[in-house]
Order: structure tokens, then C-alpha cells, then sequence
């Protein structure tokens, strides 16, 4: 398909994005918080610290996202609403970098807001994938907008961990200055690539509803309830959900653990930042190359595809010992990841209806936030019974294959438009 100027710009906002969680959240500032900004505390604080944060933003998102959608099918605010959210968290990230040493209350209350408004945004920018293109290229321009996340994230990145390891090469004094300018680098690119969204993709079309924003905001618990009910009716839809809920709890505890987990195993914290940014480089093209597989593989199968990779990698993962068996679990991981997490977002898109996609976007999204439950608990609970932390990791092959499982109780959805 021709990759017009709509589609090009609705792609570049995951460019646009996806560095704050790359160089933000999964890059510089755990490591950050805990030895500049909460240095004076031991690690145990500082890390229930972060987790408080990580959990209250979690939350707070997971309960408004499907409010959120609902208002912006409304009244046609999914533009607005997407360009208030990233607004705001460029705002909070551009304001880690005023931080002073120590602060850590501040440094939690910007970095957690930011992480809200970020997630936020993507609930607007998902539901407006049904604005850009028909259905039947929904799973190549979600790979599209997946794959420039990885190659943009990748890129900033690469630039920020090259700033930290040789300041001097950038006129930098220190380290520190170093990491906390990558946090305004992330602000000013978030927010100059999220102008072509703005200035080209148009609102989806939208019934005018002449109701206050508060009976609205009201009303989008009944839309909710609704939603789920919906949900439930539709079969195929709900085998969908299910598969989803446990196979990407799966992954996001690899994706969230990965670190912790090379730490428990003795690498280097250099290590872990290589292994990041293969991931990141080695996501792109298989993000794009599985988008175009769909026009020869349903879409579903690649996905039960994908799982099986995540199946050897876990696997593969119980036996790490050295560095490279961590890089060669990056690679398996960016071969797979992209392609899981663009094909469910184009899979759902296929299963629900257009009209209401931002009220189905936002309840995909809640549910994103509470897939990540199960599978740190089953690794606490391994961990407590097997002492090792290689052995923990095999904890997350049930929910990998439970979701493969439902996963194959989906139909492939009736194309609506060609």
C-alpha cells in the first residue's frame, strides 16, 4: 500500500513518544532516581519509592482511559485531548531536568504525571489509526507506527547513552548534566514530531452531542458498562481479550523485569544498556516486516507466531549465564515484541466498531494496565520457592501459552471495508 502523508504523520507520533519510554522510563531515570535524586536513602526505599509511583500512575490511568474515550468519541476530541496529554507530559519531562539533588518527592510527582500523560496520549493516538486508513491495512500501518517507534526510541537513545559514556564529546561537564539534558531532548522531540499529527490527520467524523462535559463524563460509566457487556456478548471479541489479558502480561514482565532480572544474573548495568538498545534496533525492522507478512499470514497466526519466539526466548533465558546470552535474548525479544504488540492493536481495531473506537481504545488500555499483575506475581512466587533467578523467568511460559490457547479460539473478523 502507498504510505500517504496521513499515515505517515499518525506513524510518526509513536516516533514521537516512544522515546520518553525508552530514555525516561527504561533507561535513565530508575538508575537516576535512586543514586542522584533518593541517593540519601538505602535501595529498598528507594525502589518502593518508584513503585509506589509506578503504581499510582498506573492506576489513574487504567481508571479514566475509558472515560477519556469515551469524551473524545463524543465530542470529537481525540486531536485535543491527545495534544493536551503530550502538552503536559512534555512539560513534566522538561521539568525533571530543573530537579535538584535529592528531590526526590518532586522527581516522583513529575516523572509520574509524565508517564500518565504519555500513556494517555496513546489512548487518542490508538483510536485514531481507524481515521487514517481502511481496515483492511489496519495491521500494516500499526506495524508502521510501531517499527518508528523503535527506530526514533533507538535513535534518541543511542544519542543519550553516548552523552552519558563521553560527555566531553558534547560539551558536556559531567554525567549528571549529561542525563539530565537527555530528559529535555526527550520533551523537545516528543513535541516537535507530534506537530505533523496534528497538522495532518484529520478528527474522525462524530454525532454532535449537546451535553455539559460533566453529564458526559457521568454518562461514560453506563457507555462503560455497556462496553464490557458488548464485550461479552461477542464471542469472538471476548476470546480476543482473554488471550490478550494473559499473553501480554507475559510480556510486559519481560519487558519490565529484563533488567532486574540481568542484574540478579551478576552483568554489568553497560551490558543492560546494550541489550536495551539492540532490542530497540532490532524492533524496527520486525515490527514493519511482520505488518507486511499479514498480506500472506492472518494477523492472529503471527501473533501465536510471536509467542512461540517469547516460548524459546524464556526458555532460552534459564540458562543465561554471560553477557551474550543476554544480547542473544535481546535480539529473540526485539524480533517479537514489535510484532505482538502492533497485530493485537490492529486485531482489536478489525473486532470492534469504528464509531466507538475511542471508548474501545480506552478500554484496551485498561486493560494493558492491569495485564501487569499476574506475571510479577508468579515470578515473586517462583522466586520465594526456586531461590534462582533463572529459573523464575519459566514462571511467565503460563501465561504465554494460556494466551496462545484463547488466542486460537479467534476467528478471523469479516473484512467491512476493502
Amino acid at each position: 500500500m502507498t504510505i500517504n502523508k496521513k499515515i505517515f504523520s499518525w506513524a510518526l507520533y509513536d516516533w514521537a513518544n516512544s522515546v520518553f519510554f525508552t530514555t525516561v522510563m527504561a533507561g535513565f531515570f530508575p538508575v537516576f532516581f535512586k543514586q542522584y535524586w533518593s541517593g540519601e536513602a538505602n535501595a529498598s526505599v528507594s525502589t518502593e519509592r518508584l513503585g509506589w509511583v509506578l503504581s499510582i500512575s498506573g492506576f489513574l490511568l487504567a481508571v479514566v482511559s475509558p472515560t477519556l474515550g469515551v469524551l473524545s468519541d463524543k465530542k470529537g476530541l481525540k486531536k485535543k485531548l491527545l495534544f493536551g496529554t503530550m502538552i503536559l507530559g512534555v512539560l513534566c519531562t522538561i521539568g525533571l531536568y530543573f530537579v535538584k539533588q535529592g528531590d526526590w518527592s518532586s522527581a516522583a510527582i513529575l516523572y509520574g504525571a509524565g508517564l500518565f500523560m504519555c500513556s494517555a496520549s496513546c489512548v487518542f493516538y490508538d483510536s485514531l489509526m481507524v481515521s487514517v486508513c481502511t481496515e483492511k491495512d489496519y495491521d500494516f500501518v500499526s506495524s508502521l507506527g510501531y517499527s518508528s517507534g523503535y527506530l526514533g526510541g533507538g535513535i534518541l537513545f543511542l544519542i543519550n547513552v553516548f552523552m552519558y559514556l563521553n560527555p566531553s564529546w558534547f560539551g558536556i561537564p559531567d554525567p549528571v548534566t549529561a542525563v539530565k539534558l537527555s530528559f529535555l531532548t526527550v520533551g523537545v522531540w516528543w513535541f516537535i514530531f507530534t506537530i505533523p499529527l496534528m497538522l495532518n490527520v484529520d478528527e474522525p467524523e462524530f454525532s454532535k452531542i449537546e451535553k455539559s462535559f460533566l453529564r458526559l463524563s457521568r454518562e461514560t460509566f453506563s457507555e462503560l458498562k455497556h462496553t464490557i457487556k458488548d464485550i461479552f456478548a461477542d464471542k469472538n471479541l471476548f476470546c480476543f481479550i482473554l488471550a490478550y489479558w494473559f499473553y501480554i502480561d507475559g510480556v510486559f514482565t519481560v519487558m519490565s523485569m529484563a533488567v532486574d532480572f540481568g542484574m540478579s544474573i551478576g552483568l554489568e548495568s553497560s551490558d543492560l544498556i546494550k541489550a536495551l538498545l539492540i532490542t530497540q534496533f532490532i524492533g524496527f525492522p520486525s515490527a514493519y516486516a511482520f505488518g507486511m507478512m499479514t498480506k500472506k499470514i492472518s494477523n492472529r497466526n503471527l501473533i501465536i507466531m510471536c509467542l512461540c519466539i517469547y516460548v524459546v526466548a524464556i526458555i532460552g533465558a534459564s540458562q543465561m549465564s554471560v553477557a551474550w546470552h543476554f544480547y542473544a535474548l535481546a535480539c529473540v525479544i526485539g524480533l517479537s515484541q514489535g510484532g505482538v504488540q502492533a497485530l493485537s492493536r490492529s486485531l482489536f481495531a478489525q473486532l470492534i466498531p469504528v464509531e466507538k473506537s475511542g471508548e474501545y481504545f480506552g478500554f484496551f488500555n485498561l486493560l494493558g494496565k492491569f495485564a501487569s499483575i499476574i506475571g510479577p506475581a508468579l515470578v515473586a512466587i517462583f522466586a520465594r520457592f526456586t531461590g534462582d533467578p533463572r529459573q523464575t523467568i519459566l514462571s511467565l511460559l503460563i501465561l504465554i501459552v494460556a494466551g496462545g490457547f484463547f488466542l486460537t479460539k479467534v476467528k478471523k473478523p469479516t473484512r467491512k471495508s476493502v
